[in-house]
């Protein structure tokens, strides 16, 4: 059985698709792009400014969906500027705590993104807790 999950913490998503979906014991968000949650708008400021977002409003939102960073299985980071890659880099190292195992990681360069992003990022959970 797949559920959609939801959480009041991500921004509404601006075109019909699941933001979050649980499939078994994998939980599965789209590709999150930089928006302001409570305005819908586009962190400004580039690669850096536009990943700490992501992270910031995955992180914000994983409370409400039961899960930990503990449960990261994979991230797929897209940008438009791989030229830029070592300040998207830098914003994920920010992030990630000593602590954390890391996550399976795939990036790929891309010739542009929803809504004029520079950076999208999807990530994969995998936790038998029910949520």
């Amino acid at each position: 059985m797949i559920d959609v999950l939801t959480s009041k913490s991500l921004p509404r998503p601006r075109f019909r698709y699941s933001p979050v979906i649980k499939a078994g014991p994998w939980i599965m968000f789209s590709g999150m792009i930089a928006l302001d949650q409570a305005t819908g708008a586009l962190e400004p400021g580039g690669p850096s400014a536009e990943t700490a977002k992501i992270l910031a409003n995955l992180s914000a939102a994983l409370p409400d969906l039961g899960l930990t960073l503990a449960d990261l299985a994979t991230v797929r980071i897209f940008t438009t500027r791989f030229a830029e890659f070592p300040a998207i880099n830098a914003a994920w190292e920010a992030w990630l705590t000593d602590s954390m195992r890391p996550p399976a990681r795939t990036s790929v360069g891309v010739a542009a993104l929803p809504l004029g992003a520079s950076v999208e990022i999807e990530f994969a959970f995998y936790s038998e807790r029910e949520s």
